[in-house]
């Protein structure tokens, strides 16, 4: 008997993958299922290393208050404000050091549920991408890990200067990660876009069609995104997500292109898998 069946079902690709590379329903729920459980396991791994990491992370977590307090001399700390907090906030810290250093295992698991239909001439893209995709959820993260510290100064130095500023612990530490997560995502958005053009869900035209709301979305995502009042925040996060969308819409065209070169290019009757 051959294992060729089993082995299909437990990764979810076999035989009832049609030739155009699109699976049933039921299959991408399978498929789903599967890539969620690896992103899951390899998160349990991330967080145990954050967990042997937490006094060094949570040290650079609340660097910008610490260093606010010596420079401008106010009276300004985190407060844990219950006895479980300590306990909760060195499992949420943990959570978010492990959604980060295992950013590359969930970023291409989310690559290989996106594009499960690439022929073997487009697969090596998969490597083009994961080299582009860490770098820019990283790079996006970094973004955000520079802004916040200034709003932060910015924000907190409205305090009177008789009053004590004693920040809750778990409002600013859960509004740090958000603001880091939220930004690697958002310069994580264009390997999506690039993912869903290389499997012939949505053409490179459709893309540029809607660029005047992507530009929009762009502003409104960065003006609240960033916490402070400056224009100048706030295009340090939309301009490099417009270029960032335009890089991903020119791509898509490109390929979009080859493709249309390469099926006028077959004779009628050849099917697709002879390419894979």
């Amino acid at each position: 008997m051959s294992t060729a069946r089993p082995e299909a079902a437990r990764s979810g690709r076999g035989a009832r993958r049609k030739p155009d590379g699109r699976m049933p329903l039921r299959q991408h729920i399978r498929e789903l299922r599967n890539r969620v459980l690896l992103v899951a396991a390899g998160l349990v791994v991330g967080t145990a290393v954050g967990w042997a990491l937490y006094p060094q992370l949570f040290a650079a977590l609340q660097r910008p208050v610490v260093e606010l307090a010596r420079s401008r001399q106010l009276d300004i700390a985190l407060n844990f404000g219950g006895v479980a907090t300590p306990l909760d906030l060195q499992i949420k810290v943990s959570l978010f050091a492990g959604a980060i250093l295992t950013s590359p295992w969930w970023i291409y698991q989310l690559w290989a549920f996106v594009t499960p239909g690439l022929t073997r001439r487009e697969r090596w893209y998969t490597l083009v991408f994961m080299g582009a995709g860490v770098p820019l959820f990283l790079s996006g993260a970094a973004l955000a890990w520079w802004v916040l510290p200034k709003a932060v100064g910015l924000l907190a130095g409205f305090t009177p200067d008789e009053a004590v500023n004693l920040i809750d612990a778990q409002v600013y530490l859960s509004f740090i990660m958000r603001m880091v997560l939220a930004f690697g995502l958002a310069f994580l958005l264009p390997v999506v876009m690039v993912g869903l053009n290389f499997a012939r869900v949505v053409r490179g035209r459709t893309w540029l069609a809607g660029w005047r709301w992507a530009v929009l979305l762009a502003f409104v995502f960065a003006a609240v995104a960033t916490p402070t009042a400056d224009a100048i925040s706030m295009f340090a996060l939309a301009v490099p997500m417009c270029a960032l969308y335009f890089g991903a819409v020119g791509i898509s065209l490109l390929h979009d292109r080859r493709q249309d070169r390469r099926t006028d290019a077959e004779p009628p009757g050849t099917s697709a898998e002879v390419a894979r």
